[in-house]
């Protein structure tokens, strides 16, 4: 394992972890890739964990939407299987009255048959020769067969029907069962991600404080020194100053926008209002038409669902400069076969290694040689979707 310090040499790249669950060969590329019409060097890795252990937190999320996406499919499959029961219900009750018929004519003439047939002997006795015999015997077998098969066949369906009713009222008691744990499921869905949502926001926030103080007082440090040197220099050597000591820290961090994620709404419905915001956000672009997979993924793993398609505008202009097939983000050398599994792996990375929505921390961790900038293009996005 190798260590994510920057390098104080200029031609060193940096290096930072992505936790990404998937297996990838180490010794990654650098990608150099354009944000909002610019150019930005932006964090690569030498290698990925292949076995990211989310904390309780996400994993009580993940645990929740499988839980709930398990229900859910239960009661897909309790549904079609009640479906299925009332047709056949309804093919047997429309099919059994001609049955019923038939089997009635069916019992009639086999008790006519049985009436007016010669015994055995008395058929050997009349038949002309064997074939004679074995011909009258045939025909006498066939008209018994016939007729006890219509009258089996009333009995069959009766049972089926029967049995298709009894079936149908455990589909339905099943049903209402798995129901009520279906609501269980999605509030405990719900306050899970209510409460990362909540948490995030006021980390994010704080975060966000502490980076602007940090950098004013940075400024102001380095303003008063270079007043020290040149107590006659003009306004515009302040900030030149504030660069020179600070790097790229300007003061100008804010805390990301309150999401507006509706996270008591149901999957559906938040996977519908979301999908259409990113689809409006990602048009136009190679990525356009996935908002619904981003959708998805932001309810499966809880995750302000704005923050992976901004951070594919930041690393790649919305996939259009990718590093890697289907590699929107920037993730090292990592290449995925579709969008969807891209997008899928990248928002679990996120929820799980960087937290459930932009902060200054996950900023410093995504890009670290130029984290200020990532955070506030990206943040602009966000808050664009």
């Amino acid at each position: 394992m190798f260590s994510n310090k920057l390098q104080t040499n200029p031609s060193s790249r940096p290096r930072h972890r992505l936790p990404l669950a998937v297996a990838l060969s180490a010794t990654l590329a650098f990608a150099s890739v354009p944000v909002a019409g610019l150019s930005q060097q932006t964090a690569w890795a030498e290698d990925i964990d292949t076995n990211v252990q989310a904390d309780a937190a996400q994993q009580e999320v993940e645990r929740t939407a499988a839980e709930y996406d398990q229900v859910i499919s239960r009661i897909d499959d309790l549904n079609q299987q009640i479906a299925d029961n009332e047709a056949r219900i309804a093919e047997i009750e429309e099919t059994l009255p001609a049955q019923q018929e038939r089997s009635s004519a069916a019992a009639v003439k086999l008790y006519k048959t049985q009436a007016s047939t010669p015994g055995l002997l008395e058929m050997v006795l009349s038949s002309e020769n064997i074939v004679d015999f074995f011909t009258s015997l045939e025909y006498v077998s066939h008209i018994f067969s016939s007729n006890q098969a219509e009258i089996k066949r009333l009995s069959e369906l009766k049972d089926e029907l029967d049995q298709t009713k009894r079936d149908l009222s455990q589909a339905k008691k099943d049903a209402d069962t798995e129901a009520t744990n279906a609501e269980q499921a999605l509030s405990a869905a719900q306050q899970a991600r209510q409460e990362a949502q909540r948490k995030a926001q006021e980390e994010a926030a704080r975060q966000a404080e502490e980076a602007a103080k940090a950098a004013e007082a940075e400024a102001a440090k380095a303003q008063a020194e270079e007043a020290d040197k040149q107590e006659q220099a003009d306004s515009a050597s302040a900030p030149a100053a504030a660069e020179a000591a600070g790097g790229s820290s300007t003061g100008t961090v804010e805390a990301p926008s309150d999401d507006g994620a509706d996270w008591a709404s149901e999957r559906d419905v938040f996977v519908a209002q979301w999908a259409g915001r990113i689809d409006a956000y990602l048009a136009g672009s190679p990525m356009a038409g996935t908002g619904k997979v981003f959708a998805e993924a932001a309810w499966d793993y809880g995750v302000d669902p704005r923050w992976s398609p901004a951070i594919s505008n930041t690393e790649s202009s919305k996939g259009l400069y990718c590093s890697g097939s289907c590699n929107a983000w920037g993730w090292g050398g990592c290449s995925w076969g579709s969008w969807e599994e891209a997008i899928r792996d990248h928002v679990a990375g996120l929820a799980r290694g960087y937290g459930y929505t932009i902060s200054v921390d996950a900023a410093k961790k995504y890009c670290p040689p130029n984290w200020e900038h990532w955070y506030n293009a990206t943040l602009a996005q966000m808050n664009m979707i």
